[in-house]
């Protein structure tokens, strides 16, 4: 399991504004970390035009990506090293958390920190200054998770519309030349060599790993789907103490709530249905406070790290799209749909991901939106900009939105 969640004091960590490692990372560095751990070989700019010309009339950017797999902040650098600029890049505390090296490094290219189990207050002034000033792109990602999944979108949190219309106002009260741009920037990558060669040894070590015979006669489909059975069974009998019945994806659907309702109940006293994303995220804030309160005992904190390991896994089996790998149900089964769902579970098994250096990552770059100064739009109302992002990267990505957003909403216990 990874760490993702920190059970300490949040220690805001602010935007560097040096560029020397940057420029550094970009020409010499890049490209071989990108080949050997991510398996990235190749990338392709589309309509990067926009982008470039809006550096150069000086309007304060949000550069706002779908967030696939862990190499996206990274490859932010390919579109710095052709743009001829750096940028700021708003993460998850966790993420300088992770160990000197790799927090160090994320910080010298430019990332900042943002708490998301709680306000913070000065991540979002730093996010606000540096739109205003103009003079590095923002990158936010809108998910604020990783969806694992090409062709998905998790739904869209409000920080960008947020921040883009505080620096908005501030430009307008300043004078500053230039408007405020959200750019929707589609990444996808693409599988260059055979999905075979590139899964089948993967699939072999979770078949062993899971005390099997390997079955390499067998399609990568067919693989999946006996070691879908295989590890939702054993996550159930974890949770309820025994295999359920049925189609698989109903049982994914039954074991993620099996998992999530009783916490919600002993942490939240409400039960809920809807996005599992937003309700695991509410999970980890009320439980990591009680685990930082000093007058909590140590059979509590227990208590409270055991839940944080069940919200983990629930997250995990909610990143399993439905239908994504039955043809023609919810778009076409693609190379990549099926390498993706393979990575997804060897992550789940090792906290790790084998990849070869097969994969081209393409950005395709959306209509700028600009942003007019305004109020925060609460939230039970429509937040058009967030609307309009979303339908944009879509577009980009060429998917239709077959996995739309679900409101979090409370049910009565018995339901």
């Amino acid at each position: 399991m990874q760490q993702v969640v920190v059970e300490e004091p949040y220690r805001n960590v602010p935007p560097w504004r040096g560029t020397r490692f940057s420029t550094l990372f970009q020409k010499l560095l890049m490209t071989p970390f990108l080949k050997h751990r991510f398996g990235i070989v190749d990338h392709k700019f589309h309509g990067i035009e926009r982008f470039q010309q809006s550096l150069a009339d000086g309007h304060g950017i949000l550069l706002c990506p779908n967030h696939c797999r862990d190499s996206d902040p990274i490859v932010m650098g390919l579109i710095c090293r052709s743009a001829h600029c750096h940028i700021h890049l708003l993460a998850s505390w966790h993420v300088f958390r992770q160990g000197w090296l790799e927090s160090t490094a994320a910080w010298l290219l430019g990332g900042f920190s943002v708490y998301r189990e709680g306000q913070d207050l000065q991540s979002l002034s730093s996010a606000i200054r540096i739109v205003t000033e103009g003079r590095r792109p923002l990158v936010i990602f809108p998910e604020g998770a990783i969806s694992r999944s090409n062709d998905r979108l998790l739904r869209f949190m409000r920080g960008a519309s947020c921040i883009a219309r505080a620096a908005s106002r501030r430009r307008n009260r300043t004078g500053g030349n230039g408007r405020v741009m959200i750019f929707p920037l589609a990444i996808r990558y693409e599988l260059l060599g055979a999905l075979n060669e590139s899964v089948s040894p993967t699939l072999s070590a979770i078949e062993k790993r899971t005390f099997w015979k390997t079955y390499e006669h067998l399609s990568p489909g067919e693989r999946i789907r006996q070691l879908g059975e295989a590890l939702v069974a054993a996550r159930e009998v974890e949770i309820t103490g025994r295999t359920g019945s049925g189609r698989l994806r109903d049982r994914i659907e039954t074991l993620i709530e099996n998992t999530l309702r009783p916490h919600e109940l002993r942490w939240l006293q409400i039960c809920r249905r809807g996005d599992r994303i937003q309700r695991i995220k509410d999970l980890r804030t009320t439980i990591l406070r009680e685990l930082m309160d000093p007058q909590s005992t140590p059979e509590q904190r227990t208590e409270g790290r055991r839940a944080l390991i069940d919200c983990y896994y629930a997250q995990a089996l909610s990143l399993y799209p439905e239908d994504y790998l039955d043809q023609n149900l919810r778009g076409a089964v693609t190379p990549e749909r099926v390498a993706e769902t393979v990575h997804r579970m060897e992550e789940d098994l090792t906290d790790s991901i084998t990849l070869k250096p097969e994969w081209r990552v393409h950005f395709h770059f959306g209509e700028p939106i600009h942003v007019e100064s305004g109020k925060a739009v609460p939230r039970s109302q429509n937040d058009e900009i967030t609307t309009q992002l979303r339908t944009e990267l879509l577009r980009q990505l060429q998917v239709q939105d077959w996995w739309p957003d679900q409101s979090v909403a409370e049910v009565p216990d018995a339901e």
